[in-house]
């Protein structure tokens, strides 16, 4: 599987690529920004998923997605924006370019795994069970812009819960792992996810580390992207 990392830090953009090759066996290219990137896409680069700095000279993360689903050679490629900002205004355009994925700096490890394993094939059997996002709309009295919105900063959360909740186990903070974990049940009930929603539940009183964690997380992740590209149809209507 081929992955690209685009970031105008060296360092961060050497971080980055470390642990995306712990992760497993990734052909991994780079690009010092956008504009880098975006030249070499043109040049024939075919990359199964890209990871990319929003803050950048020249193009920035931004500007390289909105070029990027605006060609049809790139429209379908999961895009991961790369970023220390989490407000609103940001999480909204991202979501209305089409972005894949959002990793929240510092990033971690099981950031980046989760996003491979997501974007990678779903296991033989995986079925997406969810409300259609026509009826999350209707009962949540929002419009699909603003459901996009919402699937965009659950799914940093969810990203971003994979090493916290490693975090508090490892100090012994149960009760806040437990805590941690049903908000995101709540989340995934509240945007109509059933089946991550039974998946956390699954998890029981006790499972708040470990393998059991990082596969919910995944499921979780894995309903909210397959629930994105159901809602991005919807954004025609308004």
């Amino acid at each position: 599987m081929k992955v690209m990392v685009v970031d105008d830090d060296v360092v961060s953009r050497m971080v980055l690529m470390h642990l995306v090759d712990s992760c497993g066996r990734y052909q991994i290219s780079e690009a010092a920004d956008g504009q880098d990137a975006w030249e070499q896409l043109q040049a024939g680069l075919r990359p199964a998923l890209l990871f990319c700095d929003l803050r950048m000279p020249r193009v920035s993360g931004l500007e390289l997605l909105e070029r990027v689903r605006a060609d049809h050679a790139f429209s379908a490629m999961p895009f991961i924006l790369v970023t220390s900002s989490t407000d609103s205004a940001t999480l909204d355009q991202a979501s209305a370019l089409g972005v894949s994925g959002l990793i929240v700096k510092p990033f971690q490890a099981g950031q980046v795994k989760v996003h491979l394993a997501a974007f990678s094939e779903a296991p033989e059997g995986w079925v997406h069970r969810a409300e259609p996002p026509a009826a999350t709309i209707a009962r949540l009295r929002i419009d699909a812009r603003r459901l996009l919105a919402y699937l965009g900063g659950f799914q940093a959360q969810l990203t971003a819960a994979s090493g916290e909740i490693d975090a508090m186990a490892a100090r012994g903070e149960a009760e806040a792992a437990r805590e941690r974990i049903e908000r995101l049940r709540k989340g995934c009930a509240t945007l109509g996810l059933a089946g991550a929603a039974d998946a956390f539940d699954a998890l029981g009183a006790g499972g708040q580390e470990g393998d059991q964690v990082h596969a919910v997380l995944l499921e979780a992740l894995r309903s909210v992207l397959a629930q994105t590209a159901l809602a991005q149809p919807l954004l025609a209507g308004h």
